[in-house]
C-alpha cells in the first residue's frame, strides 16, 4: 500500500494550547463574565477564561517562539474547561469566542504561515449532547436510542437510571461496576459525563464524518484525534480519512495512540500518532531512577518507562523507528508532555538541564516536535489539573534563559533541512554519551548529547556515514571539531550539555 502523508508536517514546530489556559482577551464578547482569577491553581472545574481572541492576540509571540503550527485541545462547544465533554460538533465554545473567533484566529494563523489543527472528540459526546438528551428525556421511544448503547432494563425505567447517578448508583461505579450495569449506558472509562457513541450505527457515522468535514472546509489544517483506538473499527477511521482527505488532501491526522500502532499507521487511517513511546524513552534516559511514581501510571508508560543508558536509549529509538515506514516516522508527533501528563520539568525533579537535553533531542530528532504551552518559559506542574496552568503572561518571572534556548534550537531546526527531513543513525554511544548523523541532500548535521556530569572526549566513527575528512562548524554550542581519517578524536563534550555540528 502506498502511504501519503502531508509533506508540510516535515517542517512543522507544533505547539500545544489548552485554550481555557493559554490567554484571556478583553476584546471577547463577553468578557463581562465571572471567571477564576488567571494565577490561581487549575482545578478540574474552574475556568479562568482563555479564548480563540487572545490566541490570536499572541500569534507574534508564538512566531518569534518560531512555531508554525498550533494543536488545540477541544474548542467545540462543551460544558467542561477541558471541552472532551462535546455538546454540540459544529460550533465554537461561546466562551471561546464562537465560530467568529475561530475564523478571525484561521485567517490570521494561515496569513503568517501557522497551521491549525483542532481535537476531535469522536469516541464519546456529554450529557448535554442532543441526542443523548433526547432519549434521557423520551427513553426507548426516542428515535436516537441507537446512538448509544444503553442498558434495556433501565432504559425501559424496569430500573432507575439517569446521567446523574443517586448514591446507589454511584456506589456501584465506586465499587467499579460498569456503567453500563450502574446507570444504563456505557461511558468512557465508566464516567457518566461521557457516554460512548455508538459508531457501529450509521447515522453516527454520518454525524461524526460530516463534523470532521466541517471544520476541514472551514480552513482547520487537520484532526488529532482523542482515544482513538477506542473506536475498534478499521473500516470507520478508513471512512474517516477518505472523507477528511478527499475535503482537503493535504489536511493531517494524528491519533491519540499510546502504544505500538501498526495497525492504524499503514497508510490508510492516521498519519501519525502522538508518540508518547519516545516520551517514555526520553523520560527513562535523563530521568533515570528519579522517576516519581506517578509517571508510571500516565497512560501506557508502565509497559515501557524504565531507566536507560545512552547506548539503551540509541536501540530504543531504532526500534522505534523501525516500527513504521518512513513516510510515517517523518510525520510523527513528538512531545516531551501534554495536558495528560505532568510537565517533563516536574517529572525530572525541576532539573532543567533534564528538560533542555530533552527538547535538544526532540528538535534534532525524526518527526515533528511539540512544545506543551509554556515549557519554554519554565512552567511546571505534576499530574491533572496541575499540568494545566494558565500561561504566566509575566515576562518578568519568565525563564529567560531557557527561552532563548528554545528559540535557538527552533531556529537551527528550521534554517538546516538535514534536521527536518534527513536520514537518522547512531554513529556512538556509551553509558553517557549519544551521537547520531541526519544527512539530506549532501548536507550532513551531527548532534552529540552528553547527559553524565563530567566532560567528554569521544572517538567516533563517521567513516559509517562516508565521511572520512572535514571540519565540523558548530550550529549549537561553541565547540569545533575535526574528522580525520573517519575519525573525531578532538572534540569536547561538556557535562549535562549537547552540540549540534555541520559537517563543512
Amino acid at each position: 500500500m502506498t502511504i501519503n502523508t502531508p509533506d508540510w508536517v516535515r517542517d512543522a514546530i507544533f505547539y500545544q494550547i489548552f485554550p481555557d489556559r493559554f490567554a484571556r482577551s478583553t476584546h471577547h464578547p463577553n468578557n463581562s463574565i465571572k471567571f477564576e482569577d488567571w494565577n490561581t491553581p487549575p482545578n478540574p472545574h474552574g475556568f479562568k477564561g482563555g479564548d480563540l481572541y487572545g490566541v490570536t492576540e499572541k500569534l507574534e509571540y508564538l512566531e518569534d517562539l518560531g512555531i508554525n503550527a498550533i494543536y488545540f485541545n477541544p474548542i467545540t462547544a462543551s460544558a467542561s474547561n477541558h471541552r472532551y465533554h462535546t455538546y454540540d460538533y459544529f460550533h465554537i465554545d461561546p466562551l471561546l469566542g464562537g465560530d467568529e473567533a475561530f475564523r478571525g484566529l484561521l485567517d490570521s494563523a494561515h496569513k503568517n504561515g501557522i497551521r491549525i489543527i483542532p481535537d476531535g472528540v469522536f469516541n464519546h459526546a456529554s450529557r448535554g449532547f442532543w441526542q443523548f438528551h433526547h432519549v434521557l428525556e423520551n427513553g426507548s421511544g426516542s428515535p436516537y436510542v441507537n446512538w448509544f448503547h444503553f442498558n434495556p432494563d433501565r432504559l425501559n425505567h424496569y430500573r432507575n437510571w439517569g446521567a446523574y447517578p443517586g448514591e446507589q448508583e454511584q456506589q456501584a461505579l465506586n465499587r467499579g461496576v460498569g456503567s453500563f450495569d450502574a446507570i444504563g449506558y456505557n461511558a468512557w472509562w465508566n464516567l457518566p459525563a461521557l457516554p460512548k457513541l455508538n459508531t457501529n450505527c450509521h447515522e453516527v457515522r454520518e454525524f461524526i464524518f460530516n463534523a470532521a468535514v466541517h471544520w476541514i472546509n472551514f480552513g482547520a489544517d487537520g484532526w488529532r484525534l482523542d482515544v482513538a483506538a477506542e473506536i475498534d473499527d478499521d473500516s470507520f477511521w478508513e471512512e474517516f480519512r477518505h472523507r477528511v482527505k478527499t475535503a482537503n488532501p493535504d489536511a493531517y491526522i494524528v491519533a491519540e495512540i499510546w502504544h505500538e500502532a501498526h495497525r492504524w499507521l499503514q497508510g490508510n487511517q492516521f498519519d501519525a500518532t502522538m508518540n508518547y513511546l519516545v516520551t517514555a524513552a526520553l523520560m527513562g534516559w535523563l530521568v533515570k531512577d528519579r522517576l516519581p511514581a506517578y509517571s508510571y501510571t500516565i497512560g501506557g508508560m508502565r509497559n515501557v518507562l524504565r531507566p536507560l543508558t545512552a547506548t539503551e536509549f540509541g536501540d530504543r529509538i531504532e526500534y522505534l523507528l523501525g516500527l513504521y515506514a518512513p513516510e510515517i516516522n517523518y510525520v510523527q508527533f513528538n512531545l516531551l508532555d501534554s495536558h495528560d501528563t505532568p510537565r517533563f520539568l516536574t517529572v525530572a525533579g525541576e532539573d532543567e538541564s533534564a528538560l533542555r537535553l530533552a527538547y535538544l533531542f526532540l528538535l534534532t530528532y525524526v518527526g515533528a516536535p511539540c512544545i506543551y504551552y509554556g515549557d519554554e518559559i519554565g512552567m511546571n506542574g505534576g499530574p491533572d489539573p496541575e499540568c494545566r496552568k494558565a500561561f504566566n503572561w509575566d515576562e518578568a518571572s519568565w525563564n529567560q534563559g531557557l527561552r532563548s534556548y528554545m528559540k535557538d534550537l527552533v531556529r537551527i531546526r528550521k534554517q538546516e533541512g538535514a534536521l527536518r527531513r534527513g536520514t537518522y543513525q547512531r554513529i556512538y554511544s556509551d553509558e553517557d554519551v549519544i551521537v547520531f548523523a541526519r544527512q539530506y541532500q549532501g548536507d550532513t548535521v551531527l548532534v552529540a548529547i552528553n547527559i553524565g556530569a563530567g566532560d567528554r572526549h569521544p572517538v567516533i566513527d563517521t567513516g559509517k556515514i562516508g565521511i572520512h575528512a572535514a571540519n565540523l562548524e558548530p550550529l549549537f554550542g561553541s565547540e569545533r571539531g575535526t574528522i580525520i581519517e573517519g575519525k573525531i578524536s578532538d572534540l569536547r563534550l561538556k557535562g549535562r550539555s549537547g552540540l549540534i555540528l555541520k559537517v563543512g
